[in-house]
């Protein structure tokens, strides 16, 4: 059994939203960071103020000082939570840069992460239409994205795999093919065995040959139709059980190196319900 600590960043400022809209990943946060069952909790201050905006043209990237300030306050509450099972609780998922970098260097190449979302985050600043880190975080742990951001260790192309993604911009499309990205769609994930969702994904880091999985949850992954209090939905994702079953079978199969869960938007209720008992059954028997 390990320690379960959760570390909150309320951060929205990584956000491709309106500062009204990307906001409310600040309260979603809190709320979402109440249904972690852990014995330890941090909150890693954010400012209130929305940073340099990005100059126009490419290359520029939306509050970036305002990122870079958060991002060195996230690997200070890394570090002092090592040894313990880390659960990050965003905000955008800009705040995993932190602990997944803490990852990579931890494990080295017997990390795997699966980032469940419906979206690929793989833009550049150059290739990004909205200047919004939310959009860039996975292409920066992969080694390109703003300088100030960069991990020590990146990762690799052949350790991530992207599940339940369906929503990629043509250079995010361009950039998953050229390097061949693993991709498991909404519907191979929904699936049932012997060819469903826990085989399909656990196969799909056995292939990476990681011992470790740091998983990656956006709640966009799941269709709205079930779930909607997301800050960028996407038709056509997964339910709540399938994203259970997936993250079960893929701890009961690796050591779980972390798990970050982003872009809540309370919106309603009934899906802060479904929270609560979903959350507590991904970290089933971990802590």
């Amino acid at each position: 059994m390990v320690d379960i600590s959760v570390i909150k960043i309320p951060q929205w400022q990584g956000s491709s939203r309106s500062p009204a809209h990307a906001r409310d990943l600040a309260t979603g946060a809190a709320l979402l960071a109440d249904t972690v069952p852990a014995i330890r909790r941090r909150t890693v201050p954010v400012p209130e103020n929305p940073g340099v905006p990005a100059a126009p043209g490419p290359g520029e990237v939306r509050g970036l000082d305002v990122l870079t300030e958060i991002a060195d306050g996230a690997r200070r509450a890394v570090a002092e939570r090592a040894g313990d099972l880390i659960v990050t609780v965003g905000g955008d998922c800009g705040v995993e840069l932190a602990p997944v970098s803490a990852a990579a260097e931890r494990y080295g190449d017997g990390l795997a992460v699966v980032w469940f979302d419906a979206h690929g985050d793989l833009n550049t600043p150059g290739s990004s239409p909205s200047h919004a880190f939310h959009g860039m975080i996975l292409r920066t742990l992969l080694g390109d994205g703003p300088q100030a951001l960069l991990p020590a260790r990146p990762l690799r192309p052949d350790q991530v795999v992207l599940a339940g993604v369906r929503a990629l911009d043509p250079a995010e499309q361009s950039y998953a093919t050229a390097t061949g990205l693993r991709r498991l769609s909404p519907r191979t994930l929904t699936a049932q065995p012997p060819n469903g969702a826990t085989n399909a994904v656990v196969a799909a880091v056995g292939e990476t040959g990681a011992e470790a999985v740091y998983i990656h949850v956006d709640l966009d992954v799941l269709d709205p139709g079930t779930f909607g209090s997301q800050s960028c939905p996407e038709p056509g994702g997964i339910t709540p059980e399938t994203l259970e079953a997936a993250v079960r079978a893929l701890t009961a199969r690796f050591e779980l190196a972390g798990l970050g869960i982003t872009e809540y938007r309370p919106l309603r209720e009934r899906d802060q319900d479904t929270l609560r008992t979903l959350v507590p059954r991904l970290l089933h028997g971990l802590g």
